[in-house]
């Protein structure tokens, strides 16, 4: 808990330190048109004329109570906290989407490939997936939103409905969004799991199990699968952060109104505090992401409990 709080607020220090560098008056972002006593008066609520820890402070006790702070559009002001509250559900179903197909794509592929170890099975898809984890995933999106969207016409190119008005018309513009997001995890998913079901199945206990006569199913999934699948539960975690990175490019390529497109909205038009605020909850989210991930570790390897281990 204490890396995790330590983590959360250097993170979001560094953010809001990047502020104090910006070759412009943050306040003439918030009041363009402003008189130079409305913005000093501005500077002053917003704390913008104190030192940097001392407008961070300020800063972070409105972020904890949930103010994230205004978007200063013209002639009309919106919370930031709403709007994110809008984007969050399209780029988390597109977020989860893209990690369940990865693994259940990964997880049996990885177990075929270590049980032929050497095969032309393995070499082949060893060799395919390192190949396909060097292409961008916006590549791939762009491929897939040309051939499948504009050329066959097999699938809608650009837009979001959400599940609850259309499933069908929903899964249909996720298939292309999902797949550019998760071809790239799919490579690293499976080489690493196969790397840790290899050595796993080297090891004496579970000569010890073959020897006993048990099924290689058996073997494989109670006890083989559970101990290798610590670096893939790990990389899962870790992934996150480039899943909300990759949802920046991927969201504005099939036009979904998610975190990434909010992220790119606020660059364009300078919308400082919506950036600041948006980039320190997606911080906050891939750091809990990361302490959930490790305790599950704790429960599926239980000597990871023990600090001697």
């Amino acid at each position: 808990m204490l890396q995790f709080l330590s983590v959360v607020v250097a993170s979001t220090f560094l953010i809001s330190l990047l502020l104090k560098f910006m070759p412009f008056d943050l306040a003439d972002v918030v009041a363009p048109y402003g008189s130079p006593e409305e913005k000093a008066l501005i500077s002053k609520q917003l704390g913008l004329d104190r030192n940097a820890f001392m407008s961070f402070w300020l800063w972070l006790k409105r972020f904890v109570q949930g103010d994230l702070g205004l978007i200063y559009a013209t002639g009309q002001t919106e919370s930031v906290s709403s709007r994110l509250l809008r984007a969050l559900p399209k780029s988390l179903f597109l977020m989860v989407y893209a990690q369940i197909f990865a693994l259940v794509c990964s997880i049996p592929l990885a177990v075929a490939c270590a049980y032929r170890e050497g095969s032309r099975f393995d070499k082949f898809f060893n060799n395919s997936l390192f190949t396909l984890s060097a292409i961008p995933g916006f590549s791939i999106g762009l491929i897939l939103s040309y051939f499948l969207g504009l050329k066959i016409h097999i699938l809608p190119p650009l837009g979001y409905i959400s599940p609850t008005e259309d499933l069908i018309e929903h899964l249909k513009l996720m298939v292309m969004p999902v797949l550019s997001l998760s071809i790239g995890l799919i490579a690293v998913y499976t080489r690493l799991l196969r790397n840790d079901l290899i050595a796993s199945l080297k090891d004496d206990y579970v000569i010890m199990a073959i020897s006993k006569g048990l099924s290689p199913r058996t073997i494989m999934w109670k006890h083989v699968f559970r101990p290798s699948s610590m670096t893939l539960i790990t990389s899962a975690a870790l992934n996150m952060g480039g899943l909300i990175g990759g949802t920046v490019v991927v969201e504005s390529i099939f036009a979904i109104p998610g975190i990434g497109s909010e992220i790119v909205y606020a660059i364009y038009s300078s919308q400082i505090f919506m950036l600041q605020s948006t980039v320190a909850a997606i911080s906050v989210f891939y750091v809990a992401i990361n302490f959930c991930a490790d305790l599950v570790g704790t429960k599926i390897d239980p000597r990871t409990r023990e600090r001697r281990a």
